[in-house]
């Protein structure tokens, strides 16, 4: 190595291969989802393009790539769906199940999921955190 090489580590984004495999992971995610028949009701009005570019954006945050979500906060767009804890675990264990399967590495899991468990105060509605 040279002194003028890059020394900085990869972001998690990059090392699993940045946009497009963000977009798989988003799409075999949402296919799960939508499988999953305790789930799917969520997104029976929701336009699906464009919740699988939010998901991609924020997905890509979350990786550590380039933050250009510009959409509604977690909670505005959570709270008024009423989401169970074990429905947000049902979809935890979705996300988990993709990557898994896509290959990404057991350290960017570990991260996704502390992730996911430092933002389900603000998915799961407030009447709902109890796991009741």
């Amino acid at each position: 190595m040279t002194v003028t090489e890059e020394t900085a580590p990869a972001s998690h984004y990059d090392r699993i291969g940045g946009a497009s495999s963000v977009k798989a992971a988003v799409e075999l995610f949402y296919d799960k989802v939508l499988a999953d028949p305790e789930l799917a009701g969520y997104f029976t009005d929701v336009e699906m393009a464009g919740q699988r570019r939010h998901l991609a954006l924020m997905l890509t945050v979350v990786l550590g790539g380039p933050n250009e979500y510009t959409g509604r906060g977690l909670a505005e767009a959570h709270q008024p769906l009423n989401i169970t804890v074990e429905h947000y675990a049902k979809v935890g264990e979705h996300l988990t199940a993709t990557l898994t399967e896509l290959g990404v590495p057991a350290d960017i899991l570990a991260d996704v999921q502390t992730v996911l468990g430092q933002v389900q105060g603000q998915v799961v509605a407030a009447g709902n955190r109890s796991g009741v």
